[in-house]
């Protein structure tokens, strides 16, 4: 089955061949030395010199993290225009005694004068998803920062589906907390999170957040580089061959690589006349990560998704809660290459085109 969803993605076989080798003890220079490499390319994925921690967990547990840890705050602002910002302001409201959550319709673009207005009204933090893979956006990291720094707010950023996949400089836009899921951008399988946090975001800092979840520990730790807890080794194995294959292809190549192929794909929608999803405004632009395509007339996402399933053998995403059936969205992240895309489209374009739904367009890019 060839994986084409926005996480997790196929896996290059250097990191399955990683994944079979022998286990080592965790509290070993062995596996120090390894958690020592994966941190510090994550940092250069991240954009910061600050501490990065490596948490044995999905990405909602960093997101978790990220908000109970740095909960002592009196009003948090959080955006939600897609699933994602959604869950974060659920996970904040078991954390924090004023919750304002800003919604917009998913794939709608976010109105900063709307935020700002909720960052006046007394909050003194910021969460909010950098890349919303739930509808295809990319939304304004860099003009959100600099809105929260305004007044003097925690920034808290989702960073899952963004990190090692398209620009992100925590350090320069001023993020405090950021987060990242291994099996996304990164192209390792699913289980690993890890956490950036710069030195102002522990003046927010609450002792009374989850245990297996306290930042600090995982800060403490890291001065003997170790975990607080047992690690999923053989996860780290294939994280560090992972982030190996990153630095051979050079951060800027893989994020050039990411939107060229997100740009093929929106390309082919459009010359085949099918809508994007997402609406934009000046400050958001579409997600390099995933693309979402709204559903056409004359198929069912059943129909569409099932005989590319059943047939072709290649898996690709629908739209989640209420855009279920509306919406088909197409990764192109992690390790993906042209020939992927390239099979994925013209599979797509038969089944629509046997439909006279579309004419063929693919050789025409």
């Amino acid at each position: 089955m060839l994986l084409m969803i926005p996480g997790p993605v196929q896996l290059h076989e250097r990191i399955i061949r990683a994944m079979a080798r022998q286990m080592i003890g965790h509290r070993t220079k062995d596996f120090s030395e390894i958690l020592q490499y994966c941190t510090e390319v994550l940092k250069k994925l991240f954009g910061t010199k600050h501490d990065v921690f490596i948490i044995s967990a999905s990405g909602t547990a960093g997101m978790e993290a990220s908000i109970a840890c740095f909960s002592k705050v009196k009003r948090i602002t959080c955006i939600d225009n897609g699933k994602f910002g959604e869950r974060l302001g659920k996970i904040a409201e078991r954390y924090v005694k004023e919750v304002d959550v800003v919604r917009f319709e998913w794939g709608e673009p976010i109105d900063l004068e709307r935020v700002e207005r909720s960052l006046a009204e007394g909050s003194d933090a910021l969460a909010f998803v950098h890349n919303e893979t739930s509808t295809g956006i990319l939304n304004p990291a860099k003009e959100l920062a600099r809105l929260a720094k305004k007044y003097d707010a925690l920034i808290i950023m989702d960073g899952i589906t963004s990190v090692g996949g398209d620009y992100v400089a925590m350090d320069d836009w001023g993020i405090d907390v950021a987060i990242v899921g291994s099996q996304k951008c990164i192209g390792a399988p699913p289980g690993l999170c890890a956490v950036a946090v710069n030195d102002r975001a522990w003046d927010f800092y609450n002792e009374k957040c989850p245990f297996y979840l306290d930042l600090k520990a995982y800060k403490k730790k890291l001065e003997d580089w170790q975990t607080p807890y047992t690690p999923a080794v053989s996860l780290f194995f294939a994280l560090e061959e992972a982030l190996k294959i990153i630095e051979e292809e050079g951060l800027e190549n893989r994020i050039k690589r990411h939107r060229e192929l997100s740009s093929f794909v929106r390309e082919w929608a459009l010359k085949a006349g099918l809508e994007l999803f997402p609406k934009l405004n000046e400050f958001s632009s579409y997600s390099n990560t995933v693309t979402a395509i709204k559903m056409p007339e004359g198929i069912t996402d059943k129909e569409l998704r099932g005989e590319l399933k059943d047939r072709y053998g290649i898996l690709i995403s629908g739209g989640q809660e209420h855009l279920k059936g509306k919406i088909f969205r197409i990764g192109t992240m992690g390790n993906v290459t042209m020939r992927e895309v390239v099979t994925t489209l013209s599979c797509l374009e038969r089944i629509l085109v046997k439909r006279n739904i579309i004419r063929p367009v693919l050789s025409e890019i």
